[in-house]
């Protein structure tokens, strides 16, 4: 089979027009690299793909071909979840449609089709609600918060989840309905420098970092004598400290975890035991990946061939071995992470706030980190995610990350995504999909090769978006789609049509002549914002900062003085086509509150006048991503806030406030 043929049933495609309106060819020996990293694709003879079942009204399936009629179809649901088939419905259809019985179970199943001369295909089936979960308010706020960021007293020079408790305190009093973070996800705890928290080692689980120790029912200071001395050093400075606190902190978990083994009560036992319990296979996986990896030099590829592949044989014998306490210490520290983060968010929901957490969720993950070897068929490890070239970057993006695929998704019931959106979404009450284009297409770079040599590969939109519903309302989270840029004809309809909420970010909403849209323009079913963290602050906005910065280090900053001079005077133009008449980050506030979008994201480095932005793109050590600190600790932040200011500009959307 040729490469054209192998790349249209394997949904890859090599030729496309970008933004920059030149068409695109992608080099024969990249393509050939793009297939041979993707599994195989069923082609499916009586459907035209997975099959999407929404619970509201008669569904019906349209088929391609009934084949030799009748066609027998029978439901099972998945092995991969219940271990395994277990017959839900079946039926017969003479017609090129299958109308669904009521009352299908919610679920990822199986569909088996057979005719009459004995052709049989399995099909993967996603039973899902009408549509995600929407939220029982009007309209609301966030604070949003870079975590790692936030000073205090007490932590131990990082922001942790003591930290984000009592930011939850001051949303409540600020009148916000929940406080939104970077993503937590868990990276490589012997590379604490790569602290980008877009580019996990596992969308499963948690950064332990995040931990405060000090809450750990079986730490006591004598276990770690000098860390309170140590802890007070590393809270100074304008930067966190990661080689630094990440020592003193994996010490510190060490020694609670020991203290656990030795001396804890039944009762905290048993509670990490059904914690194992309730998380297993999954986390005995991961914990067992870990260990591999502190025994093994090299990626997981180049591990011994019996570790290159999991299988839960391989890790009951790793854990009933000599390394059985390494594997405990790993769930323990994720059993740590998991009840503090929860107990967050047990809060929210005590202080009545109808959001409470709102996560985070990476496009990837580390080609060489858990998630990859745990689903080698539906991770491709040799392509990362990236963007074709544009305006703004003429060569193209790598941005280092491995995705998911179609084949390997649908071979899989799309459990493994599944399990990855419900990581997130059992901890918050509303999730942001980081490109959530990638849903139904994703460009894909081979590794070896510059990123204007990929090619777009199609991916099972209905299917994912179906997934992503399902998983929406059985946590009664709401899902928001970073669904900026070049944006495929239909697909924000889709998305709207399924209850998945746009991402709207007003330094982007403007007309071909750079005039700031009016407030009628933005959706409802929207989270809306000022900027993002990969854009300028406000008070960096204003002050031009932002724009010698990226000089500085010779990067292009897109704009010159002039047309951030004009943007300053759109911005009064249609702040004053509202009624507004100054142009403080109040007025902004006042402006985006006015809007219909059901949730405002409000920064705190906004709210504190912070000029340098938390991340560049396309820098790495050049500027201190990821890294920097908010001016003042968490205990003052409410005194260095414009409250009046802030109630004002918010009070149609803040709690008990017209709502």
């Amino acid at each position: 089979m040729d490469l054209l043929a192998q790349a249209q049933i394997k949904g890859v495609q090599s030729e496309f027009v970008d933004a920059l309106g030149k068409l695109r060819v992608t080099d024969p020996v990249a393509l050939k690299s793009i297939l041979d990293a993707l599994p195989e694709k069923r082609v499916y003879r009586f459907v035209s793909g997975p099959v999407v079942v929404r619970a509201l009204g008669h569904p019906r399936t349209e088929l391609v071909t009934t084949g030799a009629a009748p066609l027998q179809w029978k439901i099972t649901a998945s092995a991969l979840i219940l271990g395994s088939a277990n017959v839900i419905a079946q039926g017969e259809t003479r017609e090129p449609v299958i109308a669904w019985p009521t009352g299908l179970p919610l679920g990822y199943h199986r569909l088996t089709l057979t005719d009459s001369a004995g052709v049989t295909e399995e099909v993967p089936m996603i039973v899902a609600p009408e549509r995600a979960f929407g939220g029982d308010f009007d309209r609301g706020w966030l604070l949003a918060v870079q975590l790692y960021s936030v000073r205090s007293d007490r932590n131990w020079g990082i922001g942790d989840f003591t930290d984000l408790a009592n930011l939850v305190h001051l949303a409540k009093q600020l009148g916000a309905d929940g406080v939104g973070l970077n993503p937590l996800h868990v990276l490589f705890d012997d590379q604490p420098a790569d602290c980008s928290p877009y580019s996990p080692n596992s969308r499963l689980f948690l950064n332990p970092l995040y931990i405060d120790v000090e809450a750990i029912p079986e730490f006591s200071a004598d276990l770690v004598p000098d860390a309170a001395a140590t802890a007070a050093r590393l809270r100074e400075g304008d930067r966190v400290p990661y080689a630094d606190m990440a020592a003193l902190k994996w010490l510190a978990l060490r020694a609670a975890f020991n203290s656990f083994v030795t001396s804890a009560r039944a009762a905290r036992r048993n509670q990490f035991d059904a914690f194992r319990a309730a998380r297993a296979p999954l986390l005995s996986r991961f914990a067992c990946f870990e260990v591999l990896r502190h025994r093994f030099t090299g990626p997981w590829w180049e591990w011994p061939v019996e570790w290159q592949q999991p299988t839960d044989a391989k890790c009951a014998e790793l854990r009933s071995g000599p390394d059985r306490r390494e594997v405990e210490f790993v769930e323990f520290v994720q059993w740590t992470a998991d009840s503090q983060l929860h107990a967050a968010k047990e809060l929210a929901g005590q202080l009545g706030m109808r959001v409470g957490l709102y996560l985070d969720v990476a496009v990837g993950v580390q080609s060489n980190g858990f998630d990859a070897w745990n689903e080698q068929m539906a991770i491709s490890r040799h392509l990362a995610v990236g963007a074709p070239p544009d305006v703004l970057n003429t060569i193209g993006q790598d941005w280092g990350l491995a995705g998911f695929n179609a084949g390997g998704l649908e071979a899989q019931s799309f459990v493994p995504f599944a399990d990855m959106l419900a990581a997130s979404m059992r901890h918050s009450g509303a999730i942001r999909l980081d490109h959530v284009l990638g849903l139904k297409r994703l460009y894909l770079v081979p590794r070896g090769f510059k990123p204007d040599n990929g090619a777009y590969v199609q991916m099972p939109f209905e299917a994912l978006l179906a997934a992503v519903v399902r998983e929406s309302v059985a946590h009664e989270c709401i899902v928001i789609g970073e669904d900026l840029g070049t944006v495929p004809e239909g697909f924000r309809e889709t998305m709207q049509d399924f209850g998945i909420w746009s991402y709207l970010v007003m330094m982007f909403e403007r007309d071909d002549a750079g005039h700031f849209r009016n407030i009628d323009h933005y959706r409802p079913n929207a989270l809306v914002t000022l900027n993002t963290h990969d854009l300028c602050t406000y008070a960096g906005w204003r002050s031009f900062s932002d724009l010698e910065m990226k000089r500085s280090l010779g990067l292009d900053p897109g704009e010159d003085d002039q047309a951030r001079w004009d943007a300053l005077g759109r911005l009064d133009e249609i702040l004053h086509q509202n009624g507004i008449n100054a142009n403080d980050l109040y007025s902004v506030l006042a402006f985006l509150s006015r809007t219909p979008s059901r949730l405002l994201a409000v920064s705190l480095e906004d709210l504190l006048g912070v000029i340098d932005q938390p991340n560049i793109p396309g820098t790495i050590d050049e500027h201190p991503n990821w890294r920097q600190r908010l001016p003042v600790t968490l205990d003052k932040i409410a005194s260095k806030v414009d409250l009046v200011a802030l109630k004002a500009a918010t009070r149609e959307r803040s709690l008990g406030v017209g709502s």
